[in-house]
Formats: structure tokens, sequence, C-alpha cells
């Protein structure tokens, strides 16, 4: 009876090791794109997206062009992944364009020198959900075409009030009243 819950156990452990794998190489195949890299027109100016227009982002805590995003950052900010030939689209420089190697060996689209990710959240070309988000040991930027961080907001709206008692006319900003 133990032989048998021996093998019983062996045979699920091998099922979940197999959806596994399957199901990173399935990640993995999102991640991809065919190397293109392109400008798009967001909230904060022209940005690099991919070839379908989804915003791309560097990651402030990689160093030295190497990717510091793996595990569960990997699945909220997927890396740009290179699968065929690197191109750089309409006004952005072919030699800024590269790869940096992955730790499972795969290669990640870089410009100039900064690994690129998109953002899960980003659901629709243009979108810039991730812009100054501060996740996994790091804030998040959108490139420009000269291979610079964006820091602006993507909102920056300023609020104020004016409330108005029978005494004196008190102005608020930023809801300090």
């Amino acid at each position: 009876m133990l032989k048998k819950k021996v093998v019983v156990a062996v045979i699920a452990a091998l099922a979940l090791a197999a959806a596994g794998a399957a199901a990173a190489a399935a990640v993995t195949h999102a991640q991809s794109s065919s190397g293109t890299v392109m400008l798009r027109t967001t909230k904060l100016g022209k940005v690099l997206a991919t070839r379908t227009g989804m915003t791309l982002y560097l990651f402030k805590a990689d160093k030295k062009g190497k990717s510091a995003c793996y595990g569960q950052c990997a699945t909220y900010w997927p890396p740009l992944l290179k699968k065929g030939a690197l191109t750089a689209g309409t006004g952005l420089k072919a030699k800024l364009l590269g790869t940096t190697k992955r730790k499972n060996g795969t290669r990640q689209v870089t410009y100039a020198g900064h690994p690129l990710y998109r953002f899960k959240l980003d659901k629709h070309a243009g979108e810039v959900e991730g812009q100054g988000q501060d996740f996994f040991g790091g804030k998040w930027y959108v490139l420009s075409a000269a291979g610079r961080t964006v820091t602006k907001s993507a909102t920056s709206t300023t609020t104020s009030s004016t409330t108005t008692t029978t005494g004196p006319t008190t102005t608020c900003a930023y809801g300090g009243c």
C-alpha cells in the first residue's frame, strides 16, 4: 500500500512539474516580441512602446544593464524579450537598441542600456499606469526617444478649494484646512 502511495505521489509531482513548465513557456511566449520598439504618443509625451503600442518602462533597480526583475516582479512587469531582429521605429536610434542576458538565458531588449518591461495593468496601447510606481525595490518610468527617464507624473493635478465662513475667508490648499 505504501508503495502505491509513493508511486501516486511521484506521478502527481511529475504532472505538476510538467504543468509548471507549460505555464512558464506560455508566459515566456506572451512576453516575446518581434524586437520592434516604436514611439507612442501618451499623456506623458512620446515614449517607447512595443510594436502593438504597449508602453515600455525601465526599472531603476536595474544595474549596469542587467535586470533586477525576476519571479513575482516579472509577473507584473514582463520583460520585453527578443524574438527575431531588433528594429527601431521612426524617431528612435537603432544604435541604442540592444539586449541583455537574463538568468534563464533569454535575451531581454534594452534601449540606451536600460532593460525594457511592460506593465501588466496597462491594458490598452498608450496607457502609462506604471509611471512612477514604486514596486519590487525600485521605481518604474517610461523612456524618451533619447533613452532618458521621463519622471513627470501621468496625472499631475492640483486641487485647491475656498471655504467661506461668517468670519474671514479661508483658502485651503491640498486639503490642509
